[in-house]
């Protein structure tokens, strides 16, 4: 019998039966899965770790410096822009300080005006509606919609300006219609209004509203302040101008405004008294009228100084401008009649330019100075014939300089009184029978002693300095016998000449000219005084500037003054000159530049005053009744 239970689960050693197959893929399976929940574990190096430590540090320091910054060093900066996202501010335009004259008479006012302002940042949004706003404000006001949209986009400044100065007209219809104008509004200002302000523009000056490169320069200004743009209201505005105040209002989270928070009230600016007496530039100017009218002349400038002090009495160029047309708001068509008026009325002939050419009021000058030098003496007598004639280097024949009459013998008080040119030929360049004068670069020097060829440091702005001559190799004997009497390649401005004359009236002391005299507040008392400023003393010795006021009072008693001057209440000192332009009339006479330089009483000078009228027919007598006008009426007073 076959016995089948010995064979059971036998097999050769090289068989694989089914259950093992199936368990080997179990166990395969169970494997992948315990493999795939393990976690790869890899070491980092020590340098990366280091950097990523260095990074976490420095992220941490930065983090801190900046939150040390924010809430420690400018708490009190973040605190206010926080506070100023909530607020608005109105700048309130302080009263600038008045001016006088020197006796309290008061010249410049400030009265009410209105602008209207808009704030690019409180206006909506959208461009549209912004342009819908400056259209309707365009219509409204009757300006220029493109010229305002142009001046909004340019404009760097957060408030503009879209006009000042309103009419009583456009005020109502504004503030009937303000809802309809978001983010702007109606602003309360101030204007100057002048008293004659033809009169006193020149030195008094004007002010304006403020530019787009002053608002960008000058600091704690807003775009409706007014400021000095020549005169006295351009180089005291620091003074002048006083501490704006403001109103602050509150706005909410989106910027309307829900209520107003505070007023500060602005503080009036310091008061200026000038040295200027109005009642006579006053009389100055009505003089000159007369004189225009009767000659047909139409420039001229006047300066009249206080020669133990420089401070200026009067100041006047004609002809003149409106100062209030500024101050109100001048116009596109005034502006441009202004600035294409051939006779240039901003043009401050007193004081600016290279001013002209002095004629014979250069005399005294280069009397003192060969008197200085020993080229003469109080005594001395020079023979000075009609002409004097010397050789041309260049042709070798004679050149001629005439003398306008025949004198003869004259010292230099003469020569002074009756402009003798002959003489001043002599002394200033010599002759060729051996009398040596003194030379052109020793006249300069003496000029520039006097202060000519620089400016003088009058406190008003746009001084000139004038020009003296440069020598060169063409320069020859013709030219310094030119120089000496006036004429030639150089020129000096009225301010120039009276300041010269000042210090021969007063014996030497060369002073910056003044146009302030006090600083007050607004009762009128005094803050500071401003005390002479001394430029140069002792120009020349007083003995010879004695001798130079003797020959210019002989000028009044028996010279070129002589009918004029020499029955005035008090002793004059004069000297009168004339210098040619260039021109001629129709009829073939010059055209001339007339001078007349004087001061009085001659003991105890109180007072300078230099004219110069332009375009002076030969023949005609312009300044001297000018000057004979103005003293009798400072003297009369």
């Amino acid at each position: 019998m076959f016995e089948f239970h010995k064979y059971k689960g036998k097999v050769a050693a090289d068989e694989i039966e089914v259950q093992e197959v199936l368990l080997d893929k179990l166990a395969q399976k169970r494997a992948d899965e315990e493999f795939a929940e393990q976690r790869i574990e890899l070491p980092l190096s020590e340098s990366i770790l280091r950097v990523l430590y260095g990074t976490f540090l420095l992220i941490a320091a930065l983090v801190a410096a900046k939150s040390f910054e924010l809430q420690v060093i400018s708490a009190d900066e973040m605190k206010e822009a926080a506070r100023l996202n909530a607020v608005s501010n109105i700048p309130l335009a302080p009263d600038r300080g008045v001016l006088y004259d020197s006796s309290f008479l008061q010249l410049a006012f400030n009265r009410p005006s209105f602008d209207f302002v808009c704030d690019k940042f409180a206006m909506p949004s959208s461009p549209k509606e912004k342009e819908d706003i400056l259209r309707q404000a365009s219509l409204l006001l009757d300006i220029s919609f493109t010229e305002l949209k142009e001046e909004v986009q340019k404009n760097l400044a957060s408030r503009i300006l879209v006009k000042e100065n309103l009419s009583h007209k456009e005020l109502v219809l504004l503030q009937a219609r303000i809802l309809d104008f978001p983010g702007c509004l109606i602003q309360e200002n101030v204007r100057r209004e002048y008293v004659q302000p033809e009169m006193f523009s020149h030195l008094l000056g004007y002010t304006a509203k403020i530019s787009a490169k002053e608002f960008l320069e000058l600091k704690g200004y807003s775009v409706v302040d007014q400021v000095g743009k020549v005169g006295v209201e351009k180089t005291y505005e620091n003074q002048l101008r006083g501490n704006p105040g403001k109103i602050v209002l509150e706005r909410d989270a989106m910027g309307k405004i829900v209520g107003e928070k505070e007023t500060i009230a602005s503080e009036q600016g310091t008061s200026l008294v000038l040295w200027l007496n109005a009642g006579l530039q006053d009389r100055i100017t009505e003089s000159l009228k007369t004189v225009f009218a009767n000659t047909g002349t139409k420039k001229a400038a006047v300066v009249a100084l206080d020669p133990l002090t420089g401070g200026i009495l009067a100041l006047l160029s004609l002809p003149s401008f409106d100062a209030n047309l500024f101050s109100g708001g001048i116009s596109s068509a005034a502006w441009g009649k202004l600035l294409n008026d051939p006779l240039a009325p901003l043009f401050n002939r007193a004081i600016s330019g290279i001013g002209y050419p002095t004629g014979s009021v250069i005399k005294p000058l280069v009397g003192a100075a060969a008197l200085e030098e020993g080229i003469i003496q109080e005594k001395t007598k020079i023979f000075a014939p009609l002409e004097l004639c010397v050789e041309n280097i260049y042709t070798k024949e004679d050149e001629c300089f005439r003398d306008w009459m025949f004198h003869g013998l004259s010292d230099i008080k003469r020569a002074i009184a009756e402009s003798v040119n002959t003489f001043f030929y002599i002394i200033g360049g010599g002759d060729q029978e051996g009398f040596g004068g003194l030379g052109a670069p020793k006249i300069k020097e003496y000029l520039e002693k006097f202060g000519w060829g620089e400016k003088t440091g009058v406190d008003l702005p746009g001084e000139g300095q004038g020009i003296l001559p440069l020598f060169d190799k063409n320069w020859r004997l013709g030219d310094t016998y030119h120089l000496s009497i006036g004429q030639g390649a150089f020129a000096v401005t009225p301010l120039q000449v009276a300041s010269a004359f000042s210090a021969i009236a007063n014996g030497g002391t060369l002073f910056e000219p003044r146009a302030v005299k006090l600083l007050v507040d607004g009762e009128r008392n005094i803050i500071e005084t401003l005390e002479p400023q001394v430029k140069r003393e002792g120009v020349v010795d007083a003995s010879t500037l004695e001798i130079i006021r003797q020959g210019m009072r002989q000028t009044v008693t028996a010279g070129s003054a002589t009918g004029w001057l020499d029955s005035l209440p008090v002793k004059v000192a004069a000297k009168t000159g004339t210098a040619q332009t260039g021109r001629t009339t129709w009829d073939g006479k010059d055209y001339l530049y007339s001078w007349t330089a004087a001061f009085a009483p001659l003991e105890n000078p109180e007072i300078v005053l230099v004219v110069v009228v332009e375009d002076v027919k030969e023949g005609q007598v312009v300044t001297l009744p000018v000057v004979r006008d103005a003293l009798q009426w400072y003297f009369n007073q």
